[in-house]
């Protein structure tokens, strides 16, 4: 019995003995890391006591710029210097903004907003006075500084559009961001400030153009004031984004389109669809968007008749008038009602089911082959060979070159015009197509629109032997081509397009002519294209015996002139359509303009170059002086009533 409780107490003793040595180890351990977290690591939790904690600040990213085709710059950024106030190191924050407004200009609404601003953060937190201040005001600011407590400078970036006005509607412009906008999960656009892309490739782009914003880490005590910044990693900025756009071609093509009230023009590549300069006239200046609009500007903007906010050469919408009169004349070589040796009688109208359609030549044209219908644009031929192979051949053909549907241009303000058929009329009207429209649709009347965009494509799809190209403005995102230049055949038959080629540089180049005296007179260079003009409002029978004429009309009334055009007439490389609103005649008005935009084209490009992504940013090439303009040349043609 005694042996048995000795062995239970050695037992006992024992694991006491274990239980003993494994606690003093744990006690250990435990020691160990409370001597390293206090000595080694004590620095970086006192840092993170219970009185102070760290901030992760979003820092903005620098916006990808955005440049033309040799690297010139059409939207960058610019250092901007800001006055910004402390109301709790101001004090009285009247007092001091009065003080300021002595040395540089602050208006009455700046400093109510200011004041207004303060009065809505904590004391400590800046607000922003006004932005944009110039190196004088800041060097005034910093000799005064003495006397203005709790005001300091800050530098910060702004969108600067260099070329303005001339490039707005296709670079675009950033914007504040919407409460819309902020349901994008991305937290850089909760910084104050912070701009986004509102329209054209700011907006189409915005994305790769924003770039990744950055981070740093900053100690804030208990209230939140700032200490101290431990860490900084600076964002990645945005692509820079190379567009196929010529600027100065850009900027030459905008000022020769001023010399009117309200016009468009798009030039483009034939062969590879590149678009050289897209103009809508008149135009604004984006930096007042970046700088701050004023009610007064946004109104003046709007209501203005001539819609300077509208990118009219892909959203404007416009009966083509005699430039459709190319897609009546394939469609009939196509369908073999006609040839290169039809001739059509003219007497200055045509009969159809008992009603009268006027050439827009009343006295008439004579007997007229293809050649010469398109020459002098007489309406009768395409009346006559339109009514005999109906609307569907001809809808086809217009669709095949472009017209009807969108062209698939970047930007989303394009519209699709419309070619109507049929079917269109059925289901839009309820009613059945009735014959004579289909000779009103023939020159380019009636239902049809169609944008200057797909007009100028219409060009480029019947000069470079009938190869489907798209037009398009994005060179490279950053170091990634946008695009390919391998364009499908649209099948057409090359004698047609011969036969339709010859008319149009017999427009131009052969004294009986409708834009005859819009050709280069130096006979250097030779241009061909097709005039148009599209009907607004009808003239009736008894206007026109009081003498009544289109230039008489209200403007708004008055008859679009349109020219589609290229160069040079012998190897075609660019393809232009011009669209002057309510300009009258097409070879008065636009004629003109569109001469002098294929000389500066020619002249900056007399061969294609290839675009490279790696093209620094530099100037503008050779300046090229506007035409002055002048009185309107003689109009030979008024078609399309």
């Amino acid at each position: 019995m005694l042996e048995k409780d000795t062995e239970k107490s050695r037992t006992f003793t024992r694991r006491a003995l274990l239980v003993g040595a494994g606690q003093a180890a744990l006690l250990g351990v435990l020691g160990v890391r409370l001597a390293y977290l206090q000595v080694a690591e004590g620095q970086k939790y006192k840092t993170l006591s219970d009185k102070n904690r760290i901030n992760l600040k979003i820092l903005a990213p620098s916006r990808g710029q955005i440049v033309d085709r040799f690297g010139v710059p059409l939207a960058v950024n610019q250092q901007d210097f800001r006055v910004l106030l402390t109301p709790e190191q101001a004090g009285d924050v009247p007092a001091v903004l009065k003080i300021l407004r002595r040395m540089i200009t602050l208006s009455d609404r700046q400093i109510e907003a200011a004041i207004e601003k303060a009065g809505k953060v904590p004391a400590f937190v800046p607000v922003e006075v006004r932005d944009n201040l110039s190196w004088t005001d800041v060097a005034r600011l910093e000799v005064h500084m003495t006397d203005l407590p709790g005001i300091s400078i800050d530098v910060g970036e702004r969108r600067i559009y260099p070329f303005a006005d001339a490039a707005a509607h296709l670079a675009g412009y950033v914007g504040a961001v919407s409460k819309t906008d902020l349901a994008e999960d991305d937290p850089v656009l909760r910084l104050p400030a912070f701009k986004i892309g509102k329209s054209g490739i700011e907006k189409l782009y915005d994305k790769d153009l924003r770039g990744t914003a950055g981070a740093a880490q900053i100690e804030v005590n208990v209230r939140g004031r700032e200490v101290r910044e431990l860490t900084r990693q600076p964002g990645r900025q945005g692509a820079r984004v190379m567009l196929t756009i010529d600027a100065d071609l850009q900027r030459r093509v905008q000022e020769r389109l001023a010399a009117v009230k309200s016009a468009s023009a798009v030039i483009m590549d034939v062969k590879t669809g590149a678009v050289y300069a897209l103009c809508s006239s008149p135009s604004f200046d984006p930096n007042l968007f970046t700088s701050g609009l004023s009610a007064e500007k946004w109104e003046e903007l709007l209501s203005d008749p001539a819609y300077p906010l509208n990118n009219k050469a892909i959203s404007g919408q416009y009966p083509p008038g005699s430039t459709f009169k190319m897609i009546t004349a394939l469609a009939t070589l196509e369908d073999g009602t006609a040839n290169k040796y039809t001739t059509v009688h003219c007497p200055g109208y045509f009969l159809y089911g008992g009603d009268k359609f006027r050439c827009w030549k009343y006295s008439g044209h004579g007997h007229m082959n293809l050649e010469e219908a398109l020459r002098e644009s007489c309406d009768t031929y395409f009346y006559k060979l339109s009514s005999e192979i109906g609307i569907e051949k001809i809808a086809d053909m217009a669709r095949r070159f472009g017209l009807g549907h969108k062209t698939g241009f970047e930007l989303k303000e394009e519209n699709s015009g419309l070619m109507p058929d049929k079917a269109w009329k059925m289901g839009y009207f309820g009613q059945p197509w009735r014959g004579g429209e289909t000779i009103v649709a023939s020159i380019g009347q009636g239902y049809i629109l169609a944008t200057p965009l797909q007009l100028a494509v219409m060009t480029a799809r019947l000069v470079n032997g009938g190869r489907a190209v798209r037009p398009w403005v994005t060179g490279y995102v950053g170091d990634i081509p946008m695009h390919q230049n391998d364009w499908p055949s649209m099948n057409i038959s090359n004698e047609h397009l011969g036969l339709v080629l010859k008319g149009m540089n017999s427009v131009v180049n052969h004294p009986k002519g409708t834009a005859y005296d819009s050709r280069f007179q130096s006979g250097e260079m030779t241009f061909g294209g097709k005039t148009g003009t599209s009907q607004v409002r009808r003239i009736t029978t008894e206007q026109r015996l009081q003498g009544v004429r289109n230039e008489d009309l209200p403007w708004k009334y008055r008859d679009h002139a349109l020219f589609v055009g290229y160069a040079p007439a012998d190897a075609p490389r660019y393809a232009c359509a011009i669209v002057v609103e309510h300009g009258g005649g097409g070879s008065s008005a636009a004629a003109p303009i569109a001469r002098d935009l294929l000389a500066m084209t020619m002249q900056r490009h007399p061969a294609a170059r290839v675009m490279r992504p790696d093209k620094p940013a530099r100037d503008g090439g050779p300046v090229i002086p506007p035409r002055k303009p002048g009185k309107p040349e003689k109009n030979n043609e008024e078609d399309g009533s």
